[in-house]
């Protein structure tokens, strides 16, 4: 077998193989504990910043405080998604991108330098609106299509926060606006993919393959699951993955909210299951 062929085997067994009993144990016990505020969903999870950093970075978001505060601030996801519903509605896709970068980026000090650079780019308000586009009409694997690679500097680990908290406005609109016409299921919200969630699903990856015995199972898993630059059919399998796994935690009894997969996204960047452990 090829490597390609190795790594669609482990796709496929991975589809099989969501979380073991020790990761829903520990997922439990993280609801019932320090993750307990997220059991109706991760709207409530907050990063800091500090606003006098971002000094110079336009379009700012109208919501967020004056960048002459040098103190501390916090922003939930629920606020980011509050920001991004207003700029979309005004169609500033610029802004947009500013309030997930910022929220991502958190104190990170390389943040406002990188952002600033990737907003002189002449072409990014024309490929995030149709990224925009794309996700509302086909979905998040087509959004993440048109995106990777559009714009010099912004990584899948930044635009699928971009892409999430657009899909979570999205979502608003068809709670208000239900289309009755559409009875055809509903495609894998967009989710958040970075490093840190990358290396999970590479440990995760490297355990079952070995368990079935795949011919170089980690340097498979390594190849899939790397660091960075993920393509679109990657993308498309942790989203399917990651779906399948929070239904297997709301059937658990446990707790889970069974309609936000976000949360399990948020656990796994948590590091409450450590997969390689």
């Amino acid at each position: 077998m090829g490597r390609q062929d190795l790594a669609d085997a482990l796709d496929d067994e991975l589809r099989k193989r969501l979380l073991p009993p020790t990761a829903v144990r520990a997922l439990g016990l993280w609801l019932a504990g320090s993750g307990a505020q997220y059991v109706t969903g991760a709207g409530g999870h907050a990063v800091e910043y500090v606003p006098a950093h971002w000094s110079g970075v336009e379009p700012w978001p109208v919501e967020f405080p004056e960048r002459s505060r040098t103190a501390t601030a916090r922003i939930s996801r629920d606020q980011v998604v509050a920001s991004t519903l207003r700029a979309a509605e005004r169609s500033q896709w610029s802004e947009a991108l500013v309030a997930s970068y910022v929220w991502g980026q958190g104190r990170t000090g390389y943040g406002p330098h990188r952002l600033k650079a990737i907003l002189a780019k002449p072409n990014v308000d024309d490929a995030l609106e149709m990224a925009g586009s794309a996700l509302r009409q086909e979905g998040a694997v087509a959004a993440y299509r048109g995106l990777r690679g559009a714009v010099k500097g912004l990584g899948p680990a930044f635009f699928t926060k971009f892409l999430y908290f657009l899909d979570q406005v999205n979502l608003l609109d068809h709670v208000s606006f239900p289309d009755p016409a559409a009875d055809a299921p509903a495609a894998p919200r967009a989710l958040i993919l970075d490093q840190r969630i990358a290396r999970v699903m590479r440990a995760h990856a490297a355990r079952v393959g070995a368990d079935m015995a795949l011919p170089s199972a980690s340097e498979v898993a390594a190849w899939i699951w790397w660091d960075s630059g993920w393509s679109h059919h990657r993308y498309g399998v942790y989203l399917e993955w990651i779906h399948s796994a929070t239904e297997q935690l709301a059937s658990a009894g446990i707790g889970w909210p069974g309609s936000r997969p976000d949360v399990l996204e948020l656990a796994l960047f948590d590091g409450v299951w450590n997969p390689a452990s």
